[in-house]
């Protein structure tokens, strides 16, 4: 059993898949923070970098940090916090893949992450029991993400079965159900904030579902996106200085059909002795070419 499980771990750092890129990211972005924050301690200073990529419900602090309705879905406080999240993110993302594309779940991590970030801002903005720590709070984690996937399958394949430890099998429809009445009853004990990303992050989930369902990928934008900004960094091909559009002149062509025609003649000539399966790969491609022109 741990053998297994070691496999499937070592499996993740060989695929490149953006269901590994993912987690690649999350772990990333975890050490590059403690080794920032552990440099900032030995220097006396108490500065927390999370605060600078979570994602803040006041309005100007936002305005000043617009980048982290992104970065908060991959910063994490604790060990046990990615630890939690980045199982939860293998186990639903594999259950994912197999209905869905690499493509759909990048583009719906992203979309659930900012639906939680959205979410988030509101609630706390809204809501007059938060007024006192709207201007303080802020949030990270990629837990909304997650749940975005997690009921994108749910709502897709509702009678999905699962196996829980120590609970057994249930269908899929069932545990997303449990997932957000906790979230909901649990407001009010702590981490508000993060209960409502997490409530956002299930709801664009489900909408990218229902979506999907009647034809239409709501990802389909992100991934048309990301393929602009790489076309941007691509360099043009440099034109060849015996560039294929110059136009042959009449003694260049008569001489090139002369050696194709010579090539065919040969082609037809094995045919005539050995027989078509005599032919290599090569022979056989270019003689049906070469009926296919006329």
């Amino acid at each position: 059993m741990r053998q297994g499980i070691w496999d499937e771990i070592r499996n993740i750092f060989r695929q490149r898949n953006n269901l590994s890129i993912l987690i690649f990211l999350n772990l990333a972005v975890f050490v590059v923070v403690l080794t920032v924050n552990l440099g900032f301690f030995f220097a006396g200073k108490t500065f927390d970098v999370s605060s600078w990529l979570g994602v803040s419900s006041n309005f100007s602090v936002l305005a000043h940090r617009p980048w982290t309705v992104l970065t908060y879905m991959f910063v994490h406080s604790s060990f046990l916090h990615i630890l939690f999240n980045l199982l939860v993110l293998y186990w639903f993302g594999k259950m994912f893949l197999e209905y869905l594309s690499q493509r759909q779940l990048f583009g719906v991590y992203l979309l659930g992450g900012l639906a939680g970030a959205l979410m988030f801002i509101m609630a706390y903005n809204i809501i007059p029991v938060f007024a006192v720590v709207k201007n303080v709070a802020f949030a990270i984690g990629a837990s909304a993400s997650i749940m975005a996937i997690v009921f994108a399958i749910a709502v897709l394949v509702p009678n999905l079965p699962v196996r829980l430890a120590f609970i057994g099998q249930m269908k899929l429809k069932y545990l997303a159900m449990i997932i957000v009445a906790i979230d909901l009853l649990s407001i009010p004990f702590g981490n508000a904030g993060g209960h409502f990303a997490h409530l956002g992050g299930a709801l664009m989930g489900a909408i990218f579902a229902i979506c999907y369902s009647k034809g239409t990928d709501i990802t389909i934008f992100l991934s048309r996106f990301f393929t602009w900004v790489g076309n941007l960094f691509k360099s043009e091909p440099k034109p060849k200085s015996n560039s294929s559009n110059r136009v042959e002149t009449d003694a260049e062509y008569n001489k090139r059909k002369a050696r194709e025609q010579r090539e065919i003649d040969k082609i037809l000539d094995k045919v005539k002795e050995s027989g078509y399966s005599s032919l290599t790969k090569e022979e056989k491609e270019k003689l049906f070419s070469n009926s296919n022109k006329r």
